[in-house]
């Protein structure tokens, strides 16, 4: 595994602390802030508690989307299910990471509550998940949560430059936000290019001087998951900035617009559209017109008259 995350190392010493005193759960729910470090650390309890230092376990099951997939089927936990009620192949735990858990459909979370309700004996069953809302009750009920914080952008960036090397991670970040791991598995010289070009038309579009039409079927061809994490980022980034306004928390619901000189969106507005930009990326393995949903959320964000 790539150098520990420093930012995690007190859920660390309470997992292993859970674990020497044989007080490990059966159901584990990693809810991680993106990028921030969810499956690193589902590795390192399946190897803490596993005893390895492999990759490679035959008691170390993994269920995620496949191919291009956006889901998790029912028939990838009905699987996993009947794999982890057999006995284990070394006579130890079984465990086994579902993740991105969120991205399970609703036909798989059902199947997977009857495991979590009557866990076979020495199984370790761990979900991480950026949304767990998106999880519904009867599953987050039966799971210990672990909750895994951004890094401050000093900690991210120490990281990245001990286990990556030198690169310009904080133009990276200023894109993806404190996503560490994410940036790792990116091309940094593409991501800024890509970051660069949403972050231009997206400053367009707020001031009423872009083509939606073309923006939105240029962007829907090439690394569109991508720019709509960018996208999402954005708009994060503004509401954040808005919230540590003097005042915010009282005027935001007595008035329709802030009264910041560069703010071109409101309140309100910014949550919508944060919210479309999340269901757009959800929905993307359905047949939808990705170029003509991408196209409205653009135009929300021209200034009104």
């Amino acid at each position: 595994m790539s150098a520990t995350l420093p930012w995690i190392a007190r859920e660390m010493d309470s997992l292993r602390a859970a674990f020497e005193a044989n007080r490990m759960p059966h159901g584990l729910l990693i809810h991680e802030a993106p990028g921030a470090g969810g499956d690193w650390l589902a590795s390192w309890i399946a190897r803490m508690v596993l005893g390895t230092d492999r990759d490679l376990h035959p008691d170390w099951l993994r269920v995620q989307p496949v191919d291009d997939s956006k889901q998790i089927r029912i028939e990838q936990v009905r699987e996993l299910s009947q794999e982890l009620a057999l006995t284990s192949h070394q006579g130890g735990y079984k465990v086994a990471v579902i993740s991105p858990a969120d991205l399970m459909n609703r036909f798989a979370a059902n199947a997977l509550l009857k495991t979590l309700e009557e866990p076979p004996p020495r199984t370790l069953l761990m979900l991480v998940a950026t949304q767990p809302s998106r999880l519904p009750a009867t599953i987050l009920s039966r799971c210990q949560r672990v909750r895994i914080a951004a890094p401050s952008r000093e900690q991210a960036v120490s990281w990245l430059e001990s286990a990556h090397g030198k690169a310009d991670w904080k133009a990276a970040l200023d894109i993806l936000g404190e996503a560490p791991l994410l940036a790792a598995e990116l091309d940094v010289g593409a991501l800024v290019e890509v970051g660069n070009d949403v972050r231009r038309g997206l400053q367009e579009s707020s001031a009423g001087h872009s083509d939606p039409v073309a923006t939105a079927e240029r962007w829907s061809r090439a690394d569109l998951p991508l720019r709509l994490r960018c996208f999402e980022n954005w708009l994060t980034d503004r509401i954040h900035r808005l919230s540590a306004t003097a005042g915010f928390l009282t005027e935001v619901g007595a008035v329709t617009h802030l009264q910041r000189p560069d703010t071109v969106l409101n309140i309100r507005r910014l949550f919508e559209l944060l919210d479309g930009v999340r269901d757009l990326k959800s929905s993307l393995e359905t047949p939808i017109n990705r170029s003509l949903a991408l196209e409205g959320l653009l135009r929300r964000m021209a200034p009104r008259g």
